[in-house]
């Protein structure tokens, strides 16, 4: 049985609007056990650079997407999973004619990969999504000649330079901006000692272990982990990796996680190499035909 759905634009300025996405989102976290839109879709979002689209049903959000950038990103409520409501929002965005679109699945779901294929998008990407439990803090060795800081020594400027080299070729990860790192660090969960920071000896910035940690919550997200180009290759990955491990121990957690590209096999071995495990998996799509009817 297809049940349809009408999707509106809304803002989220509005405080009911943002209390009956932030209860989706919620619950479908809870049900997948990761969130269903990545951070930033949502500063996106907040900002009015990326449209929020919302389904209702009783006054109750049950499906939203948010589309901008050439990517799209939905949820459904899991309780209203299996009805139609995933092909009636994906159609409707469909139907303003946009082409070439980018769509994320998080995690790999059989019902996923079907809408995807159904309606011309094919995978493109594949994010993994790793964990490691139970979290023990690894001896911190830091080669001779760089030192740790953290936040509260952050130029915001040098770290995105920084950031937009290491991830050059990343859709995401490079193009933050300083506005994009306020918007971060005005989160609930920022911990200006969970941003660790690695200098070397003429004090520029080579590294960072960027950690997120939900308040209440005992696992720790290795958020985004990164080394200048030019310092590859000489274990201050590693270094970094294993003070922002320590430091979520300090802060009581008991596991952590973190996502990596799959092509990415250098990082994906060293995760690998300290015992981070498979969670699940996120897949990106391309439109890249229309779709079968």
């Amino acid at each position: 049985m297809s049940e349809s759905l009408n999707l509106s634009v809304e803002n989220l300025s509005d405080p009911a609007v943002s209390a009956g996405l932030e209860h989706l989102i919620g619950r479908a976290t809870w049900f997948d056990e990761q969130p269903p839109f990545s951070d930033q879709t949502l500063v996106d979002a907040r900002a009015g650079s990326r449209t929020l689209l919302i389904g209702l049903r009783a006054d109750v959000v049950v499906a939203a997407a948010v589309l901008g950038q050439g990517e799209l990103e939905f949820v459904v409520d899991p309780e209203w999973r299996g009805v139609g409501f995933g092909r009636a929002a994906l159609e409707q965005v469909l139907a303003s004619g946009r082409t070439g679109l980018l769509a994320w699945a998080h995690g790999d779901h059989p019902a996923a990969r079907a809408l995807a294929a159904s309606h011309g998008f094919s995978p493109v990407r594949t994010l993994l999504h790793l964990a490691l439990d139970p979290l023990s803090a690894p001896e911190v060795v830091v080669p001779d000649g760089f030192a740790l800081s953290d936040a509260r020594d952050l130029d915001p400027a040098e770290w995105v330079a920084l950031n937009a080299r290491v991830f050059a070729a990343h859709p995401e990860q490079g193009r933050l901006t300083e506005d994009d790192l306020a918007a971060r660090r005005a989160e609930p969960w920022f911990d200006e000692g969970d941003f660790l920071l690695l200098r070397d000896a003429s004090g520029a910035l080579v590294g960072y272990d960027w950690l997120k940690i939900e308040p209440g919550s005992t696992t720790g997200e290795i958020y985004v982990l990164g080394i200048a180009p030019e310092a590859a290759g000489h274990g201050l990955g590693r270094a970094l990796l294993g003070a922002g491990l320590a430091r979520m121990v300090e802060r009581g957690c008991t596991a952590a996680d973190l996502y990596v590209e799959a092509e990415n096999r250098s990082a994906v071995a060293l995760y690998r190499s300290l015992g981070f495990v498979d969670a699940s998996v996120d897949v990106q799509y391309l439109q890249r035909a229309p779709a079968v009817r």
